[in-house]
Order: C-alpha cells, then sequence, then structure tokens
C-alpha cells in the first residue's frame, strides 16, 4: 500500500521531495497544502508534472461523511466518516462559549469492554493510522465551515491503546506549519492502561489526561471495566500521581453518573478519600443510555448530592453538559446503527 502523504511530518515532506529532485520551498508549499485538506488538483503552486509523481507513490485519500446529523436543540454535529477501506468512525463537534470542540475516535471498534459504551461492542476492527485522526478534524472543520479550537480524543476507541499511532497525530495537529491547535487545548482520555500512562508522562507534553474513572473501588470498577482487573484503582491513581509529578498538569476524572452502581453518598465519600491530595478535577457525566445496556442514568438529585459531597470535601467537580442527545450522541451508536442496516 501507498503511504498516505498527509501523514507525514513536514521534515519527513522535506525529504522525500529532495529525492525527488525538488527545490527545499516546495516542502512547506505542499505542507500547507495538505493540511488546507487539498487534493492533488488544487494545489495550483505546483508543478503539474510533481503533482503526477507524488500521486503514483503516495495516497491522498479523503474520507467520505455518510452520516451527518446535527442536533437542533445546541447545534451539535455529529459525522460518521468513511474510510479509505470502508470502515466508519464518528467524529463529534460540539460548541462552547470559548470555541468550538471536535471529539475524535482513534480506533474503529474498542477491546477495552466497558459495560457502558457502545464503541465496545463488536470489539476491535483496526487502530487508526495518524493520517486518518488528522482527516477528522480537518474535514470536520472544512465541511462545518467553523474553526476548532479544541480537540478531545474521547470518541471510539482507546487512544493510549493506539500510542504511537496516536503520539504522531498530535505531532501533526500541532504543527505550526499544519493546523497548529495547542497541546494545552488538546485533551486525551484513557480507561487506565498504566504502563501508556507512564509512557505518556516521559514526554511531558502539555495536554490534559482524562482518566476515565466511574468508580470508586475495585468492586464497582470490575463490574463496569474489565480493565480494572489488570490495573487496580490503586495501582491506577499510583500512576495518575506520577503524571502529576512529571507534567504538573492536573488530571480530569471522567465518572458516568448510573443509577444504582456508583452514585451513593458513601460512593462519593470513598472517592473523596482516594482523590485525596492528587490535584484533580472530577467530570460527572449523566449516562448516555444505550440500547443493549441495562444501565441507565443516575437521577439529577443523584447526581447533585455527589457533586456537592466532592466540592464540599475540597475536590473540584462539575456535572458535565449533555450535547447531542437528539443525534445519536452516545459514543459508538450511529456507527452501530449504520452497520447494523448495511449488514
Amino acid at each position: 500500500m501507498k503511504r498516505d502523504l498527509r501523514g507525514m511530518t513536514l521534515p519527513e515532506v522535506a525529504e522525500a521531495l529532495k529525492a525527488m529532485g525538488q527545490p527545499a520551498f516546495r516542502a512547506k508549499q505542499l505542507y500547507t497544502w495538505l493540511h488546507k485538506g487539498a487534493g492533488y488538483e488544487d494545489m495550483t503552486n505546483i508543478p503539474k508534472t510533481l503533482r503526477e509523481a507524488l500521486a503514483a507513490e503516495y495516497d491522498l485519500y479523503r474520507p467520505t461523511p455518510v452520516r451527518r446529523q446535527e442536533s437542533a436543540r445546541d447545534g451539535t454535529i455529529k459525522y460518521l466518516w468513511q474510510l479509505a477501506d470502508g470502515n466508519c468512525v464518528e467524529t463529534v463537534l460540539m460548541r462552547y462559549h470559548y470555541g468550538n470542540t471536535v471529539c475524535i475516535s482513534s480506533e474503529v471498534g474498542c477491546r477495552m469492554g466497558c459495560a457502558f459504551c457502545a464503541s465496545t461492542i463488536g470489539g476491535l476492527v483496526r487502530r487508526l493510522e495518524p493520517h486518518e485522526m488528522l482527516d477528522e478534524v480537518l474535514f470536520t472543520q472544512l465541511d462545518s465551515g467553523l474553526e476548532i479550537s479544541h480537540i478531545v480524543l474521547m470518541g471510539i476507541g482507546e487512544p493510549l491503546d493506539n500510542f504511537d499511532k496516536v503520539m504522531r497525530f498530535l505531532e501533526l495537529v500541532n504543527s505550526p506549519e499544519g493546523m497548529n491547535i495547542s497541546m494545552r487545548h488538546i485533551s486525551l482520555s484513557t480507561c487506565g492502561l498504566v504502563p501508556k500512562i507512564d509512557a505518556l508522562a516521559e514526554r511531558k507534553l502539555q495536554l490534559t489526561l482524562s482518566v476515565s474513572l466511574h468508580a470508586p473501588n475495585d468492586e464497582i470498577r470490575n463490574r463496569i471495566m474489565p480493565v480494572n482487573q489488570a490495573y487496580d484503582v490503586e495501582t491506577l491513581l499510583s500512576a495518575c500521581r506520577r503524571y502529576y509529578a512529571a507534567t504538573s498538569r492536573r488530571i480530569s476524572f471522567e465518572y458516568a453518573m448510573i443509577d444504582g452502581v456508583n452514585d451513593s453518598a458513601d460512593n462519593a465519600k470513598e472517592l473523596l478519600r482516594r482523590l485525596k491530595g492528587l490535584p484533580a478535577h472530577v467530570n460527572l457525566i449523566p449516562l448516555n443510555r444505550v440500547e443493549e445496556s441495562p444501565l441507565v442514568p443516575s437521577t439529577k438529585a443523584a447526581v447533585e448530592r455527589f457533586q456537592k459531597i466532592l466540592e464540599d470535601g475540597g475536590v473540584s467537580a462539575t456535572v458535565r453538559r449533555t450535547l447531542g442527545g437528539d443525534i445519536d450522541a452516545s459514543c459508538g451508536q450511529l456507527r452501530r446503527k449504520y452497520t447494523q442496516q448495511k449488514g
């Protein structure tokens, strides 16, 4: 298979063009076009003979939006992008007062098996390439006409299970000659792959690490998150402390509020004890219903009680605003419905 040109860094593009006998200035010209989502036919300041030579050696695929749903309530847009091999992934564009955030997928499917998530039903198909993740951001921006200022890697897949390719994507999207999205405007979510959290800490990137905790103890977390059997709560929190020590970046903990499972006052008090001394923010998430799951969201009163206990104990906690509830916004639902329709 040909290498995709948009997945190459500027130095790699420069080296490829040098090998083709091209002058050095062509590299930045080409790289700029690539990060505008251009096809070979659009690159009018690059000689046709060079474009033909590049097309013969490098792919430049643009994903196809096979589904596009826009919320009538809040303007959230959900895309189902078809990739070159026919697989599909979801991307969500959310509008906030501070800018437009895109939530991207890092894999086709997921092997983590969390009980409350539609993305993992059917398992992992394959991992996304760096250029495919970049395309989610770039073509969402182009299609919507809205400038993307923030990225969250919180869509389909476990980003740290695709570590090397995600790191390459971060390098590409952060490139000053490309989309130039600041690391401080990027959040990466993980269900708790401890060795990869340590590997990420070594890189000292200034992104926000979001840890999908969802339980204050092993008994509950084992039931809803199989990864806990490999890396229990205390092992995970120890890794978080090491991450903070290495990066000085406060960690965000994602906590899906599930009725009768993890939302009691005692659960909140236990979580408070667990997080003591760790600079952290807890993001309480009203559970999105998944048709195949018996789990239901906590009541508004239970969420408010949980938040108050944390805040009274000195831990910052907010309730995530529910967006796109009328457009299958729960991660994995749109892809699953589409694949079922296609058989």
